[in-house]
């Protein structure tokens, strides 16, 4: 006891990464519970900018213990590439403090082949996935067929595995005309070796977390994506392939509710998708142009794992109370208010006209159909990313903040001014 969640309150791609990396100087364990490398979570630390798509942000933290749990599918290749690179920038990311569950399940070279043939085939219906494989390999574990980290303690077994595998996948693309199929005894092979690399990593997580939990040690659940791209409670069919939300988190460590202490969600003072789907408070031209940034920079609005722009809109009041009520959010953490200074006025929207109720629609899919109502609120001029405290702040940026507290239902704890570690303020303990 306790657990602590972090999960993303919008679309993905709310700064999650930055908020684990400071709630984990405080945890003896940091865990991600589902997805994969379509996740990407950035976080700077004094001139460096670690970009990291398996390994929990915790693990910047010199102290802690990172799982990467049953619930999430991992393309060894990409992990073993991530603690190499981990590992040249100086981290330490031995088999003592990364631990990687027998139950999670392995990616192929055939699921992304799989998931970019079958993007292709959908033409002007695109889902917008990142291509990474993802969706195939949750629907090989749902169809009882996927292959399990476990397998790779026996390297040569799980070649062969890998192999068949792949040649099972091969067959199910032979339609796909022009297409580059991966080769099953090059895979096997490949992944043989990764095997060997992974094997001193593979532990049961579930276990290891519930004994810490039970020893009365601190295990901070690390989200990636968000709420709105949560497979069941998200904006279907525009959603990824697995459980974002505080139930998915319980399932994907393999531990019971009774250690959960709080859920922080963390929101973009505007916000942000990528890929299809509804957006009701889109924005094009100018405004959307500043808020996304030139590219210039880490932390605009370019996606960490694909590289795309970001679609760009005001804060969605509606929705972030749905992600509350979905995840029984504790209190928020806001992120990006500095990217709103020189903005005037400022937008939020706080209910959808010809709605009945407070809420999202039944059926996110129907957000389509909505007209966002915007509460107008003055900007601020000056730079906040010298501001420490909650009276560093001016007077505007306060409105807005307490706004959002007000339209969210939970307090604010956490403001985000700046990329770097030192730019937060904690205005209220938790």
């Amino acid at each position: 006891m306790p657990l602590d969640l972090v999960v993303g309150a919008q679309w993905g791609d709310e700064g999650k990464g930055r908020i684990v990396d400071r709630l984990a100087a405080g945890a003896d364990l940091v865990a991600r519970w589902g997805g994969g490398d379509n996740a990407g979570h950035s976080v700077t630390v004094g001139d460096q900018v670690y970009r990291l798509h398996l390994i929990p942000s915790g693990i910047l933290q010199p102290h802690t213990m990172c799982l990467l749990g049953a619930g999430m599918v991992i393309h060894p290749g990409r992990l073993v590439e991530e603690i190499r690179q981990l590992q040249a920038a100086g981290v330490n990311v031995s088999p003592a403090r990364l631990k990687l569950s027998v139950a999670a399940h392995i990616l192929t070279p055939a699921h992304l082949a799989l998931d970019a043939a079958q993007e292709a085939g959908r033409g002007g219906g695109e889902l917008g996935t990142t291509r990474r494989g993802i969706g195939p390999a949750y629907t090989d574990k749902a169809a009882r067929r996927g292959l399990r980290a476990g397998a790779m303690r026996s390297p040569e077994a799980f070649s062969a595995q890998v192999r068949d595998s792949v040649a099972r996948g091969v067959a199910s693309l032979s339609q796909a005309a022009d297409r580059p199929v991966p080769d099953p005894d090059s895979s096997g092979q490949e992944y043989g070796q990764h095997a060997e690399f992974l094997r001193p990593y593979l532990s049961d997580t579930g276990r290891l977390a519930d004994e810490a939990l039970t020893q009365g040690k601190l295990l901070l659940g690390e989200g990636a994506q968000g709420t709105l791209l949560d497979l069941d409670h998200g904006t279907y069919p525009y959603v990824t392939s697995s459980c974002t939300t505080t139930a998915g988190a319980l399932a994907g460590l393999g531990i019971g509710a009774q250690h959960l202490r709080q859920v922080i969600g963390v929101v973009k003072a505007f916000q942000t998708r990528v890929g299809a789907g509804p957006f009701p408070t889109e924005l094009q031209g100018e405004i959307a142009g500043r808020l996304r940034g030139a590219g210039d920079r880490p932390w605009d609005e370019f996606g960490t794992t694909t590289g795309r722009p970001r679609r760009i809109g005001w804060l969605d009041g509606v929705l972030l109370r749905y992600a509350r009520r979905i995840n029984g959010l504790s209190a928020l953490a806001l992120t990006k208010l500095d990217i709103l200074s020189g903005l005037d006025p400022l937008c939020l929207c706080v209910e959808y006209r010809r709605q009945a109720g407070d809420e999202a629609p039944l059926g996110l899919a129907d957000l389509e159909q909505v007209e966002p109502s915007y509460l107008t609120l003055p900007g601020w001029q000056s730079d906040v990313q010298h501001a420490r405290t909650w009276e560093d702040l001016p007077a505007p940026a306060r409105d807005f903040v307490l706004e959002v507290e007000r339209q969210a239902g939970v307090p604010v704890w956490l403001i985000s001014v700046g990329p770097e570690r030192q730019q937060l303020i904690e205005r209220a303990p938790r």
